[in-house]
């Protein structure tokens, strides 16, 4: 670990699976599409740019939330490039299509390397053109059960995402620390599990409520990019929280009315 305290690491080993698994849970019963928006809020990434804020102080964290917030557009580009492979290839090419999305859009975020207003303006333009271009995708009639290790394997995989990302953060720098850390894990899961049971509507379905939920996302590290120097910790963090659950709300309204018999046509 670099920097971290036992009782801070503590924190990242309890905090993490908490989240997950209670995520994990609700987008099983309320369907794909809404799990989608669940997974979209920054579970792993939030709570990293926390622990980025107590190890390496507000500026470093800063910078973390503009690569967290070019990470919000590049997982746009993995909704995307999954989306353009999942009818026609088995979910491997379409998550592999989609892995290499995330890498092209976030390398040229990286090497572009936005200030925060004008790196606001291209990530949601980016998002609500994503949305134009994302095939609705249809719910599972009949959805199977998901396998008993399912949520732990989750949980495990989150755990081990924030622990390693926030240890190597000084190697990494914060700007490329706050992008890897918004690679679409448990959204990818989501779709390769609804993929593999149900078919590609459904996990098109999934990543269609990722999309509406990236705007939430996005708020989050917009707002602590522009407070954490200046406001502090606990005004910013709750600033940033305030403004993603506010749009998460909106995104979970328009999610469930389109998953209505009737309301989206499937493409």
């Amino acid at each position: 670990m670099s920097g971290g305290t036992p009782g801070l690491f503590l924190l990242k080993l309890l905090v993490t699976p908490v989240l997950i698994g209670g995520a994990s849970l609700a987008g099983r019963r309320w369907g794909q599409g809404v799990g989608g928006v669940i997974v979209a809020v920054p579970l792993t990434s939030g709570p990293i740019a926390f622990f980025l804020v107590l190890e390496h102080g507000p500026a470093f964290a800063a910078g973390a939330s503009l690569g967290s917030l070019a990470g919000a557009l590049a997982q746009g580009a993995f909704c995307l490039g999954y989306a353009a492979l999942a009818f026609r290839r088995d979910w491997p090419v379409a998550f592999l299509g989609g892995t290499l999305a995330f890498a092209a859009a976030g390398a040229a975020l990286q090497a572009l390397a936005l200030s925060l207003w004008p790196l606001t303006a291209v990530a949601m333009a980016g998002l609500g053109l994503a949305m134009l271009l994302m095939p609705h995708g249809a719910e599972a009639r009949r959805p199977r059960l998901p396998p008993r290790w399912d949520i732990p394997a989750r949980m495990v995989v989150a755990t081990t995402l924030v622990v390693a990302l926030t240890a190597a953060a000084a190697t990494l720098g914060s700007r490329l620390s706050g992008l890897l850390a918004t690679f679409p894990v448990y959204a990818g899961i989501l779709a390769v599990f609804a993929h593999g049971q149900d078919g590609p509507g459904a996990a098109t379905r999934a990543l269609r409520g990722l999309l509406a939920g990236l705007f939430g996302f996005g708020a989050f590290f917009v707002v602590l990019a522009a407070l954490i120097e200046r406001a502090g910790l606990v005004r910013a963090f709750a600033a940033a929280l305030a403004a993603t659950l506010v749009l998460q709300a909106v995104a979970l309204w328009i999610v469930r009315r389109a998953s209505e018999p009737g309301a989206a046509p499937t493409r």
